[in-house]
C-alpha cells in the first residue's frame, strides 16, 4: 500500500513539473514567468546561475495575484521540486548560522541585469520592501525579517527564497511552488531552468 501511495506522489509531482513547464515563459537573463493561477509568479534566478556551486541558492521571487483575494504565503508555503522530489526552504536561524554570504550575494545580484524583470506584468505591481523578506540582509541596510507575505491587488510580494543546494547542475529544471497561508486553493508555480 505505501508503494502505491509512493508511486502516487511521484505522478502527481511528474504531472505539476510538467504543468508548471508548460505555462512558464523564459523572459531572458535568468527570470522566470508564470502567470496561470490565482498567484502569479516571477523567479529571477540569475544569481543562481551565476553561484551554481554556492551550498545554498538564491531566487529573488516576486509574486501577485489574478484573483480579488488578498494571499498570505508563509515560509512553510514555499515548495522546491528538484528530480521528482520536494524541498523546502531552511529557517533563517539554520540558514544564518550555515550560511553568511547574503550580502556578497545581494551585491552581486545588484549588478545582474533587471530588464526582462522590467518587462514582465511584474511592472504593474507596487512592492512594499517594508514587508520585509523570507531571508534579510544583514549588516549596513538591515531589512526586517518576516514568516509570511501578503499581497492583493496591485501590491506584490518580493522576498528571497533559499534552498539547500541538493547537487545542481547547468540546464536542471526546476519548479518553485507557493500557496495560500488559508486556502491551498489559491496556488502558482514557475519552472527554472539553470542555464
Amino acid at each position: 500500500m505505501k508503494a502505491l501511495r509512493y508511486v502516487g506522489v511521484l505522478l502527481f509531482i511528474s504531472a505539476l513539473s510538467a504543468t508548471a513547464s508548460a505555462q512558464t515563459q523564459d523572459l531572458g537573463q535568468g527570470v522566470f514567468f508564470n502567470n496561470e493561477g490565482a498567484i502569479v509568479l516571477a523567479a529571477d534566478a540569475s544569481l543562481a546561475i551565476s553561484k551554481m556551486n554556492s551550498p545554498y541558492i538564491m531566487f529573488m521571487m516576486y509574486m501577485g495575484t489574478n484573483s480579488n483575494a488578498q494571499i498570505t504565503v508563509s515560509r512553510n508555503d514555499v515548495v522546491m521540486v528538484y528530480k521528482g522530489q520536494e524541498y523546502k526552504m531552511p529557517s533563517l536561524k539554520e540558514f544564518r548560522k550555515a550560511y553568511q554570504e547574503t550580502n556578497k550575494d545581494m551585491d552581486l545580484y545588484s549588478r545582474l541585469g533587471k530588464e526582462s524583470l522590467i518587462g514582465s506584468q511584474m511592472r504593474f505591481l507596487t512592492f512594499e520592501l517594508s514587508q520585509g523578506d523570507f531571508f534579510p540582509n544583514t549588516g549596513m541596510n538591515p531589512q526586517t525579517s518576516t514568516d509570511q507575505g501578503q499581497f492583493f491587488g496591485n501590491m506584490g510580494f518580493r522576498t528571497k527564497f533559499y534552498f539547500k543546494n541538493p547537487g545542481f547542475q547547468k540546464g536542471d529544471e526546476i519548479i518553485l511552488k507557493v500557496k495560500d497561508k488559508k486556502d491551498p486553493e489559491f496556488s502558482g508555480s514557475v519552472a527554472v531552468i539553470l542555464k
